[in-house]
């Protein structure tokens, strides 16, 4: 009725609806509606929570290398001890050869344009595999050989299936690959003045997840898709000539072996330090005899990491080394470490990588969840950035604020997906995005935000969303134009989120949600209504309308003030949704004695239409109007958000 009283008013008042924007209401009820089948089930509950009968197989890996300098190949052997948690029998195992990619007919190489792009890679690569077992772990139980290769990808199978709810069997086999100088951007090799640097990641076969949404997860491995793995515990030992240093994923267990007693010495202060220490220092590089507790033939450096999802080493002659004390919220400590050859060093450079390794993983840890991992290493290598449990390989080229940030960005994988296990091959916005979200926070905070944050300013990336070739969020990660990934899969859902935290919830419901959504997932497998269903369930609030419009699809946002007019003595502020995702309205009103005032409007506002007549009881002067003050929202056209404008005149 007030409505419609307003309505006459305005009319009365003698002024042209048709010409501020008025028109006929719309219903927008879609927008709102459930949009994809998110009701529970007895293994994922519609609260957003593993279900009474959640499960998720493991894989246990004890695994051997040898690195040939001479031939660039690594070569070794591994064993998988299989558990089968599913309620169902399993007949075979599928297996990831992700070696293959490196192959001149991998569907990889046949599927990359002629032009390349970040995932080419080498083409004379790829597994050698030989001895393959596979056994029941029951007695009696027989041995098999029988297999399949099929591009990266390996079934095994079994003359007996391995039964439900806890059975075990045990793969073996021997694998030999010659190492590719461009691993697509994740690993490889790279000649430095002292040696070369082996980024050694992908190495070994790892068992594929078997899961209760997919059953095998077997995407071949193209290019930008990256991983989904399992969890367990992993055992490796890596032998190297006799003048390398190795880091790797974990603990190394053997240090008495491969270290020399002073660096021992200095791991032990380091362990203890708040400033970084050296291991090996730069000028230690040229002469082996003081790096190295022997002078010829080979080390086996033997490494352990628990409740993983992978592993990843490197191993070079020309490593710098230096670590630092991480101190965690439990009162626990672990160590963070940098790896790194003479042109990357200085304080400038990657002399400060092991400060940033240890201000990344402390700021996670205590806003987020705790690291679990023994030893957090930076690795400088000659890929952009990529992320493994423990482990990063960052550019040895990278310097000041962009050491920083990819360091910083790669840290961050070890919550998504290191910790909460998505499939980075389907949804790279579940790993990427959140990671550059929590990136986001970790750069504001760091040395009192020395290096800031790009996200800080939404508004930049109009360009982009205003461009008729974005793709969605949606969009699975090999099939996206490269040229639209960095935004679906990172900035876009990292953006998503700063606006649910900084405009549409608050910080205090929103970090409940999360952090609880982290220590629900926490080593688990969530699918992406997990994450909806946990997020509202935990903030209280319905988000269907934001999940569906900010996540899938490619509409915008665009609120606009049409008009502001008097109204008996107050004011009516005429706002209209002109986007195609609704979003709260968050106004800032100065008035004619400069004093300022915030209206927030709910979303429901829209759920009736796409115009909005808001009743401002003043009799005050209204001098101006503002949407979104703080500049949160990527609005397509900020022309609009403030009034007066000239936009309707």
């Amino acid at each position: 009725m007030r409505k419609l009283l307003l309505y006459c008013f305005i009319l009365a008042m003698g002024i042209n609806l048709t010409a501020w924007g008025q028109r006929e209401p719309k219903n927008n009820q879609e927008l709102f509606n459930e949009f994809t089948y998110r009701q529970g089930s007895p293994y994922r509950t519609a609260s957003g929570k593993p279900g009474p009968e959640y499960w998720q197989n493991a894989a246990d890996y004890v695994l051997e290398a040898k690195l040939d300098e001479s031939s660039h190949t690594l070569s070794g052997k591994v064993t998988i001890t299989y558990t089968n948690n599913s309620p169902e029998e399993l007949d075979f195992v599928w297996l990831h050869l992700e070696q293959n990619r490196f192959k001149s007919d991998s569907r990889g190489t046949l599927t990359t344009p002629i032009q390349g792009n970040r995932y080419s890679g080498d083409v004379e690569g790829g597994y050698t595999i030989t001895n393959v077992k596979s056994q029941l772990t029951k007695r009696g139980s027989a041995s098999s050989n029988s297999h399949l290769i099929s591009d990266t990808r390996m079934q095994v199978f079994l003359d007996e299936p391995i039964s439900a709810k806890g059975g075990q069997a045990v793969i073996s086999m021997d694998f030999e690959f010659k190492i590719p100088e461009k691993g697509m951007d994740r690993m490889g090799r790279l000649d430095v003045n002292d040696g070369t640097i082996y980024a050694l990641a992908q190495w070994y076969p790892k068992v594929a997840v078997f899961d209760d949404v997919t059953g095998w997860n077997i995407e071949p491995y193209l290019g930008a898709g990256e991983f989904y793995l399992g969890y367990g515990d992993f055992e490796y030992k890596v032998t190297v000539p006799y003048d390398h240093i190795v880091v790797g994923s974990g603990e190394l267990l053997n240090a008495n072996d491969v270290l020399t007693k002073e660096q021992q010495d200095r791991m032990k202060l380091a362990a203890q330090s708040d400033t970084t220490v050296y291991i090996v220092k730069p000028d230690e590089l040229k002469d082996p005899t003081k790096t190295r507790p022997k002078q010829e033939g080979t080390l086996t450096w033997h490494f352990r990491i628990k409740n993983s999802r992978d592993v990843a080493f490197a191993s070079s002659k020309a490593f710098i080394w230096d670590a630092a004390k991480i101190d965690l919220p439990s009162g626990k400590t672990a160590m963070a470490q940098s790896a790194y050859p003479s042109e990357s060093d200085g304080q400038g450079a990657w002399g400060r990588s092991t400060e940033y390794s240890k201000a990344s993983i402390e700021h996670y840890s205590s806003r987020w969840h705790e690291y679990p991992y023994p030893v957090a290493v930076n690795v400088a290598a000659d890929i952009g950035g990529m992320e493994y449990p423990g482990l990063n390989f960052c550019s040895y080229k990278s310097t000041g604020a962009s050491l920083w940030n990819v360091t910083d960005h790669e840290f961050g994988h070890n919550w998504f997906p290191m910790i909460v296990g998505t499939n980075e091959r389907r949804y790279a916005w579940m790993d990427e995005g959140f990671n550059t979200f929590i990136n986001h926070y970790s750069s504001l905070e760091f040395n009192d935000g020395e290096y800031g944050s790009t996200l800080n300013q939404t508004r930049r990336y109009i360009s982009w969303f205003n461009n008729p070739s974005r793709e969605g969020i949606d969009t699975y990660p090999d099939v996206a134009n490269t040229s639209n990934l960095g935004m679906i899969a990172y900035m876009k859902p990292a953006i998503g989120l700063i606006m649910l935290r900084e405009y549409i919830l608050d910080h205090e419901r929103f970090d409940n949600a999360f952090k609880s959504y982290i220590e629900t997932w926490a080593y688990k497998h969530p699918q992406p209504n997990d994450f909806f269903n946990l997020m509202e369930n935990v903030a209280g609030e319905n988000l269907n309308w934001f999940w569906r419009g900010w996540f899938y699809g490619t509409e915008n946002i665009d609120l606009a003030i049409e008009n502001v007019v008097p109204y008996g003595g107050n004011k009516v502020i005429i706002l209209a949704n002109k986007g195609g995702i609704p979003m709260p309205v968050l106004m800032e009103i100065t008035y004619g004695d400069d004093s300022k005032e915030r209206v927030k409007l709910p979303v429901e506002i829209w759920q009736r239409g796409d115009q909005w007549n808001h009743l401002l009881k003043t009799n005050k002067e209204v001098k101006k109007v503002v949407i979104d003050p703080d500049k949160v929202l990527p609005d397509v056209n900020i022309a609009n958000d403030s009034w007066p404008n000239s936009i309707y005149e």
